[in-house]
């Protein structure tokens, strides 16, 4: 079968070097190539951001002032200093109390963690879908392989059939029968290839490559059964989606105590340094002084009740999403471990029943066939059933492969490797 694999691959186009793409190989291109894996490692780099932000204390404000121009007056004379205007030099300070920016901090960094998270789960998802996206193309090649092996098988007949009928041994209607499954093998052998192609254009797009036509999977089918599923609650609390809801769920918690902590007044302390100068026409002036202003905001309509209530809805709504999201990893993994068991069964008993059986059959009806021991339409019979027996063994092994796949990713958490691109 690699062989013929190899010759279809040859026959399509496709490179040497593509066909020894693996699926380990496959899933390190996808992570440095795929657009929703880099979509995830920007919202890592944001969200990094945004804690710097967050962690920053409030910055001074610097006002200056020029008052008491008086137009009748005048300004007097002199130097610009010697003016008569009243300028002032202030600094304010916003002094946070309550300890609002430590909260606001936790907060950001708890939606970090999420964001974290988030990228690891999309690179978890991206392996399954490349696994699945790469035994499809696996299966599709070898179905490829096995329609052109059906196609030529079916067009030696053919020929056979003809010298047959030549000399008389076979009749003319036979022969007929026999041309026309050559010709629906030949469909089917081109319809094959062209369901190769496509698959070969999913994974392309997967791994974020555009030469589609030059991949090929040349790796071997995974021969491991599931083995016993221990710890499902531990490994649910380790996938990546729960880390990140169980994150926002903290976030959320913060911001609802940062919420509280709006009811804390704040102070604004400021310090001023006056420059009035006095003269002939305007005496008022008062010289330099030195000036100190506190601000504190009086609650005397709102106390930050919106906030409060919206802050506890958020938290209220994150905890629901954690449970959601636990009760649907569960179910993922419980599904995985489902359709990997009866892929395994499915696909052992295709391998050591069904395609032993019919490929012995297959091989008696050929040489009765050859030795006039068979009629045409009982060859015939048994060709499709071999090529059928053949199919169906293939796309259960691509089931199992898949449902591994998918067990592994629903159960394995992911440690990013990707470093946050801005």
């Amino acid at each position: 079968m690699r062989a013929v694999v190899a010759l279809l691959l040859a026959t399509l186009g496709v490179s040497a070097a593509a066909q020894s793409l693996r699926l380990d190989q496959a899933i390190a291109l996808a992570e440095q190539h795929n657009h929703d894996v880099k979509l995830a490692a920007i919202g890592v780099a944001s969200a990094g951001a945004s804690v710097t932000s967050a962690s920053a204390a409030p910055n001074p404000v610097l006002t200056l002032q020029t008052m008491n121009i008086n137009p009748a007056a005048g300004i007097g004379a002199g130097s610009l200093r010697s003016k008569t205007v009243d300028s002032t030099v202030r600094v304010d300070q916003l002094i946070e109390r309550g300890g609002k920016r430590a909260l606001r901090t936790q907060a950001a960094e708890r939606l970090a963690e999420a964001a974290s998270a988030d990228l690891d789960d999309a690179q978890r998802q991206l392996r399954r879908d490349v696994a699945a996206a790469y035994y499809d193309l696996l299966a599709a090649q070898e179905r490829a392989a096995i329609g052109a092996d059906a196609a030529n098988l079916a067009e030696r007949a053919l020929a056979a059939a003809e010298q047959r009928h030549k000399a008389g041994d076979l009749a003319g209607s036979d022969t007929g029968r026999l041309r026309i499954d050559a010709l629906r093998a030949r469909n089917d052998a081109d319809d094959a290839a062209f369901g190769a192609d496509q698959a070969r254009r999913a994974l392309a797009l997967l791994l974020g490559r555009d030469d589609a036509p030059g991949l090929a999977a040349a790796g071997p089918w995974p021969a491991t059964a599931p083995g016993s599923l221990l710890a499902v609650d531990a490994a649910v609390e380790q996938r990546a989606d729960v880390r990140a809801a169980r994150a926002r769920v903290a976030a959320a918690g913060a911001s609802r105590d940062l919420a509280r902590a709006g009811r804390t007044r704040d102070v604004t302390v400021g310090v001023q340094f006056e420059h009035y100068p006095a003269s002939p026409a305007n005496p008022q002036g008062s010289g330099n002084s030195v000036g100190v202003a506190v601000q504190v905001p009086l609650f005397v309509r709102y106390t930050m009740q919106g906030e409060i209530r919206g802050a506890e809805a958020a938290l209220e709504a994150a905890n629901e999403n954690l449970d959601k999201v636990r009760q649907a990893a569960r179910a993922d993994v419980a599904a995985a471990r489902a359709r990997a068991d009866a892929a395994a069964r499915r696909a052992l008993r295709y391998d050591r029943e069904i395609l032993p059986a019919t490929r012995r059959a297959a091989d008696d009806a050929e040489f009765a066939f050859a030795h006039g021991a068979l009629g045409v339409m009982d060859v015939l019979d048994v060709r499709r059933a071999w090529r059928a027996a053949q199919l169906d063994a293939l796309a259960a092994r691509a089931d199992l492969a898949k449902s591994l796949s998918a067990l592994d990713a629903a159960m394995s958490p992911t440690s990013h490797s990707l470093s946050p691109q801005p």
